[in-house]
């Protein structure tokens, strides 16, 4: 059975994977309710785990004390539920299909032209409709590890409808739902459920680095 999601841990997640986050970006990633993410904040705020920063782009980011409290509630989810052996096995499959991710957003940013590589302006819609099928192609490969996760952690279930929604806004022509950092992209997206991975397990990317030394 899938394990039910705590809303302090999403929101406290959410926060910690986006590093500076007001409630309207941790609402679409998280799927709670406004006024559930706002108690959350506002509480975590309170005993000093979280801070709120005004200005021209104001926000919410975790103290040194809220980020320990992360790390201890993804182990203590991850213990609970049971299932650690299995979301160990779906970031190793993970990492199997991270590098074409790597491929398909550097060739987005990225083409060749008279031998050299160039900003890709979109101004060759060959190239990137290679791309778009690459990109639609690795997301079927995805889904279903995603599925797999969603299925075992309810907190990782926003993660294929996230994706789902930023392939289909690629496709329709909105360019930035690719690779553009500060929105929900396609890039964005799966570089929070990459960090997600690592935290819920206790992993540094350091680690992965090491492997691709050995």
């Amino acid at each position: 059975m899938v394990y039910p999601a705590d809303p302090r841990l999403v929101v406290v997640t959410c926060v910690r994977l986006k590093g500076f986050a007001d409630v309207g970006p941790v609402v679409e990633a998280s799927g709670l309710e406004g006024a559930t993410v706002e108690a959350v904040l506002a509480d975590l705020g309170a005993q000093d785990l979280a801070r709120h920063r005004e200005g021209r782009v104001s926000g919410w980011t975790l103290t040194p004390a809220g980020r320990d409290l992360h790390a201890e509630l993804v182990a203590a989810e991850l213990a609970a539920a049971k299932c650690g052996d299995e979301v160990e096995q779906a970031y190793a499959d993970f990492l199997g299909l991270n590098p074409r991710l790597l491929a398909t957003a550097s060739a987005w940013q990225l083409r060749q032209e008279n031998g050299q590589a160039v900003v890709n302006d979109h101004s060759d819609a060959a190239h990137d409709t290679r791309v778009l099928a690459d990109l639609r192609a690795l997301h079927s490969d995805a889904a279903p590890l995603v599925d797999r996760l969603g299925s075992l952690l309810a907190r990782f279930a926003r993660y294929g409808p996230r994706l789902s929604s930023a392939v289909d806004r690629v496709e329709a022509g909105d360019h930035d739902w690719f690779t553009k950092p500060l929105i929900d992209s396609y890039h964005t997206v799966w570089f929070e459920l990459h960090e997600d991975l690592l935290s819920t397990l206790g992993k540094e990317r350091a680690s992965e680095e090491s492997k691709e030394l050995a």
